[in-house]
């Protein structure tokens, strides 16, 4: 009987041990370590259990019912990691230090670019006078008998006389038109049609300065060109006719333009000047929301420089204006700085504005400013060459767009009306600050020179000043469709080098794009109807016997650009087959001239 009693008890533990085992513990979902096994009384926190979590989450489902209580300690208590996502972070805080080191990058190249264009502008009044004096006296001393096929003149000479002559004859046109009648005939209009007039002349000067220089630099390769008999230089005449007016109805658009300046100054609410100044800002939304790269930034820098010295200028003429009709009272010229700082300030902050948000919406670094001023310095220095292929101030011109003729010979006719000269102290007057204008000039353009080496050797550009331009040999004639010209630099020795020399874009002196960018299509040869692979160029039946060279050139007329890749060979590449076929050959920085007037320009 005992046994029996004993036998059922132990039957019994086994079957409350047995369902004990089959309940699920709390703990049993918690994740555990593969090394480890199930240890209840250890906490879970680097490969263990926890059972205070463990307890934790019993009470929690115990109280699953919602609570204001519960949420609000939710939200108060609950923590986050940002070095989870370290990063995304270090992104946001790089880009806040760009746009904090835009103002002094982009200030730098403002203040160099200034300097360029002071330097331009102070040749048309100091040098270009000396230089002309001296062609036409070498001109007339040379001995008639001696002259031969030889030239007359050398290129430079005869650019600089037609600039001197350009410039006499728009000055002598500019004393037939009235700038107090032009004043009246503003101020008469109402606030939002000389709004309409500024903005209309704004964009004219841009149309004007595009043209302008082509206009320009057709005129000097005319006249300059070699030519075969002397009835081709009749040619010359109806170009300079056109560079006469070109430069007569620049000056008296930006003789409007001072006038509407003018009349914003003189204005007793300063509503136009408000207005005006208002019109920068309308720039920020035209130019942040679109997409720049390096080149397109480029060319608004440029724009932007030639934009604030153009302002500067004509501040300078409203100033003059102001003080004559106020029979040069010192007085009233502190009443004109609050007007022209602010007017100074605008144009600087909008600048600002809209360099820091370009960049930062493109992702581009403030670095690329100290590029873009070894650029300018680069021109700089090549023009100082003895084979440079053209003038200083016509290289600043096609880069820049400013053009100094038109805001020179308007500057000179506001002057001598302004300021009456009689007398040998007048004289003597006139002939001192010519003197300094001078010094000006030659100092300026010392600390330029200097600066503009220094930039270029920490550019690495130095190599390329020293490159000679490749000579033609004698008897070799271009073809029709090639493109060579005097002044391109070795194609082969600098293919790898992403600072491509630019040779100025006139008629006389074109350059090849140079291909360290992007690469251009490679030309492939036809291939006959019955072969699948393409030929060699020399058994090829679709291509003509060339010269034996050591890297002989198919004939142009049978090469046609390699065919896009097809889908299946895009499929490692991602979207990069796609987005190549529709995108056009990016330039060097060297090779964007004159076309960075239009400043908003996509590629």
């Amino acid at each position: 009987m005992a046994d029996l009693l004993g036998t059922v008890l132990s039957d019994e533990k086994e079957t409350e041990n047995k369902d004990k085992k089959k309940e699920k513990r709390p703990w049993d979902d918690i994740p555990r370590s593969g090394d480890i096994g199930k240890t209840p009384d250890l906490a879970e926190t680097l490969g263990f259990y926890d059972i205070n979590a463990v307890r934790q989450e019993e009470r929690e489902r115990d109280n699953s019912d919602p609570s204001l209580a519960r949420f609000m300690c939710a939200e108060l208590t609950r923590g986050y990691f940002l070095e989870h996502n370290e990063a995304k972070y270090t992104e946001r805080r790089e880009r806040v230090y760009t746009c904090m080191r835009i103002p002094r990058e982009l200030e730098k190249l403002m203040i160099f670019g200034f300097f360029l264009c002071l330097d331009a502008f102070l040749y048309v009044f100091t040098l270009l006078p000396l230089r002309m004096l001296l062609a036409l006296l070498h001109l007339l001393t040379l001995p008639c008998c001696s002259l031969g096929g030889s030239r007359l003149l050398q290129p430079a000479q005869v650019c600089d006389i037609l600039k001197g002559l350009i410039t006499v004859l728009c000055y002598s046109m500019m004393h037939y038109v009235d700038y107090s009648m032009m004043y009246h005939l503003i101020r008469g209009q109402s606030v939002i049609k000389l709004y309409i007039i500024y903005n209309m002349m704004e964009v004219a000067d841009r149309l004007f300065s595009s043209f302008g220089q082509d206009i320009l630099d057709a005129l000097y390769w005319t006249a300059t060109e070699p030519k075969e008999r002397k009835r081709d230089s009749i040619g010359v005449i109806p170009h300079f006719i056109m560079a006469v007016f070109y430069v007569f109805l620049h000056a008296i658009l930006i003789m409007v333009q001072a006038s509407t300046l003018n009349v914003a100054f003189n204005s007793h609410n300063k509503s136009l000047l408000t207005i005006m100044m208002s019109n920068n800002f309308v720039e920020i939304k035209g130019s942040v929301f679109k997409k720049f790269e390096k080149n397109n930034l480029f060319q608004m820098s440029n724009s932007d420089i030639k934009e604030r010295f153009t302002s500067y200028v004509l501040l300078l003429i409203v100033c003059l204006r102001n003080m004559e009709q106020f029979s040069w009272n010192p007085d009233h010229l502190w009443v004109l700085l609050p007007d022209v700082f602010m007017v100074i300030a605008s144009e600087i902050a909008v600048d600002v504005i809209k360099h820091a948000f370009i960049t930062k919406f493109n992702e581009i670094t403030a670095d690329v400013y100290s590029e873009y001023r070894a650029s300018l310095a680069f021109d700089l220095v090549s023009c100082r060459q003895k084979n440079a292929c053209t003038d200083y101030s016509d290289s600043v011109a096609r880069r820049m767009g400013f053009i100094p003729l038109p805001l020179a010979v308007l500057l000179i006719r506001v002057v001598m009306s302004s300021v009456n000269v009689q007398g040998a102290l007048s004289y003597s007057c006139v002939f001192l600050f010519y003197l300094g204008m001078v010094t000006l000039k030659v100092l300026n353009s010392i600390v330029l020179l200097g600066k503009s080496c220094v930039y270029v050797k920490r550019a690495n550009m130095e190599d390329k000043l020293f490159e000679k331009p490749p000579t033609a040999a004698p008897g070799n004639t271009p073809s029709p469709t090639s493109k060579t010209s005097r002044c391109t630099a070795p194609s082969g020795d600098l293919s790898g080098d992403p600072w491509s020399e630019r040779s100025p874009s006139t008629p006389s002196c074109t350059s090849i794009p140079s291909s360290s960018i992007t690469t251009q299509p490679t030309p492939t040869v036809i291939p006959t109807p019955q072969a699948e692979t393409v030929a060699p160029p020399a058994t090829s039946p679709t291509t003509t016997p060339t010269r034996p060279s050591t890297s002989p050139e198919p004939d142009p007329a049978t090469l046609t650009p390699s065919p896009p890749a097809t889908p299946e060979q895009n499929e490692g590449d991602g979207t990069e087959g796609t987005e190549l076929k529709h995108r056009t050959p990016k330039k060097d920085l060297l090779d964007v001239d004159r076309f960075t007037i239009c400043g908003n320009r996509i590629d």
